[in-house]
């Protein structure tokens, strides 16, 4: 029997969550000063090679839903203790991940094959190291396919604390190693290859974790038709939505590499990589409540205590991401020149134009969650089917003439049209309050983010150019976005939040 104790459930959320940030503290490292480092070590021209590799990746290789699937049943499960249904499950579930790993590896031959008449507008030389860099990501891609249950099967049964530590351990593997390939005077191939040693790494971690502390022992001899045809009707509109996801990032790069070039991808490139941490940041609680989320759906005031919930993480995430975007909007473009020069200079407007859509969005991540959780997904693949096609006909549209800038301004229509459409689902499908929400977390927030907006703006327009006042405008921001929200915005439990932060580390 699987019991899911609460004292434990919190202790798991709460030490996730430290784990989590200190995580995207290492991935900060990373991406402000690793980043730079990388590129002025390759090369330009390499490192958009690098980004076009990646993302050509991250569109043909899916788990077409089953991922999500895992996450989803598990909770469910989890939820009313079926130990001989997670174990079912899983051996379903494995099967459909071995079929479709064939598939993916017919998918990736053609377009290894095709790779030159894609990408036009890259040299023969250019073509050449593409694909390198693809055969070695392909294999990689391939190998660790099977193995995307991990990740839900932890998430299941709450044990965030090794799921967090396997990911950091990965993470601090890839820097090191990467440093000194790069160091050793080894290029753009061994860099590949480090990502694709330190993924293996996290894969072996999270698999001893999986035996270590949870019961599972997965039945491959188990067949239904019911519990397959459950997960085919929940994966087809994951899958739906998985493929839309593709068509935001990971289709922009070969839109520049068709239309512009490899420099425009770079640009785009370190601009998605800022984007990815601010949702990485604002994010890192959210993924550690599904299991919760999926009791309180077995509860009759589910409703109320879901609007509570969203209200109660919204208002800390609003906050964070407000603090980023504020503080990016007054010192981002000296950032931008001292971290990858002039070179980079339109990545200021690119980030501001990609990080805008989440101030509004990810506050709302819970109940994003709980469409997940219910199983309510067909809705949600529909808005996300629309945002591509807007994305994918705005980007075409603006990218010949205006690059860079003109495909994070398609991204931005996108996003905002599917946050706008999301929460009609939310309200409607979900039955939360969603007008409620938005008055107890932008309402009662909405003063401080104006006066935080407005400082953000004349900070921008004072001088910069030199590391002191870069530094001198930086601190500014954040004393008055902080004293602002401070007297102004944050209720009595989030200030009790910032004094039991500060006690705990006083005691150590």
């Amino acid at each position: 029997m699987i019991m899911i104790n609460e004292a434990e459930s919190t202790r798991q959320i709460k030490a996730g969550a430290i784990l989590g940030y200190l995580t995207i503290g290492v991935n900060l490292l990373a991406g402000l000063i690793y980043t730079p480092w990388i590129i002025r070590n390759l090369g330009q021209d390499n490192y958009g090679l690098y980004t076009l590799s990646v993302s050509i990746i991250s569109i043909l290789v899916m788990d077409f839903g089953l991922g999500a699937a895992v996450t989803r049943f598990l909770s469910l499960y989890n939820s009313k203790n079926d130990q001989e249904a997670i174990n079912n499950l899983l051996g379903i579930i494995y099967k459909l991940f071995i079929f479709l790993d064939f598939i993916i590896l017919l998918v990736l031959a053609a377009a290894y094959f095709n790779i030159g008449s894609i990408y036009k507008e890259l040299s023969s030389a250019e073509i050449e190291k593409l694909k390198v860099i693809f055969i070695i990501s392909s294999c990689y891609s391939l190998l660790s396919f099977p193995f995307g249950t991990l990740n839900g099967i932890l998430t299941s049964f709450e044990k965030f604390i090794p799921l967090k530590i396997s990911e950091l351990v990965a993470k601090i593997l890839n820097m090191g190693l990467i440093f000194g390939a790069l160091q050793m005077g080894y290029g753009l191939n061994i860099l590949v290859i480090a990502n694709a040693v330190t993924g293996g790494i996290s894969i072996l971690l999270k698999l001893v974790f999986v035996k270590k502390y949870t019961s599972i022992k997965v039945n491959f001899r188990y067949k239904a038709k019911k519990i397959t045809r459950e997960i085919f009707q929940f994966s087809i509109w994951t899958t739906v939505i998985s493929i839309a996801q593709r068509f935001i990032y990971n289709i922009i790069p070969s839109i520049l590499g068709i239309y512009s070039g490899s420099v425009s991808i770079s640009v785009f490139g370190a601009s998605a990589t800022i984007e990815g941490m601010v949702y990485t940041f604002a994010t890192a609680i959210n993924g550690l409540f599904l299991p919760k989320v999926s009791r309180i759906l077995n509860e009759e005031n589910r409703e109320e205590y879901l609007l509570n919930l969203m209200v109660k993480v919204g208002r800390i995430q609003l906050v964070l991401i407000g603090m980023i975007f504020t503080g990016f909007l007054a010192v981002g473009r000296d950032f931008i020149n001292f971290w990858l020069g002039s070179g980079f200079r339109n990545a200021y407007i690119c980030i501001l134009l990609l990080v805008l859509p989440s101030v509004i969005e990810l506050p709302q991540h819970i109940a994003a969650l709980t469409v997940t959780a219910s199983g309510m997904v067909k809705m949600q693949s529909i808005v996300y089917t629309i945002m591509a096609g807007i994305n994918i006909l705005f980007s075409m549209l603006l990218t010949s003439e205006y690059q860079e800038i003109g495909a994070a301004v398609s991204v931005c229509i996108a996003y905002l049209f599917r946050t706008a459409a999301m929460n009609v689902v939310y309200h409607k499908k979900l039955k939360i309050n969603i007008p409620v929400f938005f008055r107890e977390c932008f309402g009662r927030l909405c003063l401080p983010l104006v006066i935080s907006l407005a400082a953000a703006i004349f900070i921008a327009f004072l001088p910069g150019g030199k590391i002191m006042l870069f530094l001198a405008k930086g601190a500014a921001m954040v004393v008055i976005y902080l004293g602002v929200f401070w007297f102004c915005g944050l209720n009595t439990y989030e200030k009790g939040l910032v004094f039991s932060v500060f006690k705990k580390s006083l005691k150590k």
